[in-house]
């Protein structure tokens, strides 16, 4: 489990290092191809219980540094989610990286390859590292410009241009920790990115608070002491990744020595398989942007209730993601072990998996949305639509995680068409031209704005859910 380099390969075949187990050898394949349900759920679980247990603390504790922005002002938290729009758009780039690493390396350890894999890993570092040079230098100088286009008023300008300066040069541990987390899911690896991620949290909320408060005769730095924390404890979980692939223990293993060393071919082959998945995140963040433009005109309150609103829908996309993410390991991992037939069997019991998770969760977002709320802000102009909204989003959680899930299977498979042709049809057609009409013409309001969210769940879904039963992803080249 080596770089190709010659000279280092001798150097460290030489070294008496236990190599990591794959998460599927050739042995539990045959286990799983000829055995029951049972089988596959209980691979399905050791896969995606880390990433779910990981998700799900992810965004409480995002949830819990957003309720401690709420109660500086309307203003900080409009600021908070004005900012959140560029640095999606800008993560939108490196998701081509990070879904054509994942496929590669997935189908390379299904097939026993870890030299390709390796390889792989490394020429993801690299890009990462260039790339994001490129976009964060950008993003800083022109943060107050993008502020202004997305329709900040000057009170929300007068902090949050300082912030998004600090956000967007945050996104540097950004980039580089989450490629470095695909190289380790691809592989099979999703307890390290758990531990990483998690810990990098806790220290956003243990730093958060004295540093938006204050603690005793020191005062606070308000929404800055919120993005300080940010940047500390990104840059925390980029040295730990990075400590675990330069080590000896990684699954993957990554060489300073080859730290320059460019392999086009494979650049070719990552980002052929990744173009889609940008096209797709792109299509995703343009729609994304205009409903964020249209409801920051209906007003300070609403765009702080949806602002908020946002933040506990990413709690709703954890079912979805860290089950997505298992799909795409194992389905990689099925074709890669010449085993098309299983590979299918895993994306749809992965899928009924996460429809139980998300059906639960929208149930109590339907039932709780107004006291959910009043965890962020006692401004009843802000807790009744963010409730009116957080139904709607309770009401569309099976599909959302149906279509995550499939779509991650489809990717792990080296299929990411088929989820660009769905988000552009889906958000960049129905959720942004609905919303416009929804409410700007018929005056609905927040409640018009979710419902065209609701819309494009549902058109996702359906597109997804026929190309995965069509089986013609089995044969896609990677």
């Amino acid at each position: 489990m080596t770089p190709s380099a010659d000279g280092e390969q001798g150097e460290r075949s030489t070294e008496k290092v236990k190599s990591p187990k794959r998460l599927l050898d050739p042995q539990q394949l045959l286990r799983l191809e000829t055995g029951g349900k049972k089988e596959i759920r209980k691979v399905i679980l050791q896969l995606a219980g880390p990433s779910l247990v990981e998700n799900i603390m992810l965004n409480l504790l995002q949830m819990v540094v957003m309720i401690m922005v709420g109660h500086v002002g309307a203003e900080a938290i409009t600021a908070v989610g004005l900012t959140n729009q560029p640095v999606f758009f800008a993560l939108a780039i490196f998701m081509a990286l990070n879904i054509g690493t994942t496929a590669i390396i997935a189908r390379a350890t299904g097939a026993g390859d870890m030299q390709e894999a390796n390889r792989t890993a490394q020429q993801t570092f690299i890009l990462s590292l260039l790339l994001s040079v490129v976009i964060i230098t950008l993003s800083y100088i022109y943060a107050e410009q993008i502020l202004i286009w997305l329709g900040a008023s000057k009170e929300v300008l007068q902090e949050g241009v300082s912030y998004a300066q600090l956000m967007f040069l945050s996104l540097s541990f950004t980039v580089i920790s989450t490629s470095l987390s695909a190289v380790l899911r691809g592989a099979g690896d999703t307890r390290t990115p758990m531990k990483i991620n998690v810990l990098s949290n806790i220290i956003v909320v243990m730093l958060g608070y004295p540093l938006i408060y204050g603690i005793g005769d020191v005062p606070g730095f308000g929404i800055m002491g919120a993005a300080i924390a940010t940047i500390v404890a990104r840059a925390t979980s980029t040295v730990w990744v990075m400590y675990t692939l330069f080590g000896k223990q990684s699954i993957i293993r990554l060489s300073w020595r080859q730290i320059w060393m460019f392999d086009a071919p494979l650049i070719r082959r990552i980002t052929k398989i990744g173009l889609p998945s940008a096209g797709e995140q792109f299509a995703l963040r343009i729609g994304q942007l205009v409903f964020t433009i249209v409801v920051s005109g209906l007003g300070t309150s609403v765009f702080a209730a949806h602002t908020i609103c946002f933040n506990i829908m990413g709690l709703t996309f954890m079912p979805g993601i860290a089950f997505s993410l298992a799909a795409s390991t194992l389905v990689g991992q099925g074709l890669g072990a010449g085993k098309p037939d299983l590979a299918e069997r895993f994306g749809w019991e992965t899928s009924r998996f996460g429809r139980i998770f998300a059906g639960l969760m929208g149930i109590a977002f339907i039932a709780l949305a107004p006291y959910i709320m009043m965890l962020y802000t006692h401004d009843p102009a802000v807790i009744k639509p963010g409730a009116d909204a957080l139904r709607i989003i309770g009401l569309i959680q099976t599909f959302q995680a149906s279509q995550f899930i499939l779509a991650g299977a489809l990717r792990g498979a080296g299929d990411t068409r088929f989820p660009l042709l769905s988000t552009f049809v889906g958000v960049f057609i129905f959720r942004a031209l609905l919303c416009m009409l929804f409410v700007l013409v018929f005056k609905w309001g927040i409640v018009g704005a979710y419902l065209s969210i609701a819309v494009d769940q549902i058109v996702r879904t359906v597109i997804i859910f026929y190309r995965y039963k069509s089986g013609r992803w089995k044969t896609a080249a990677v």
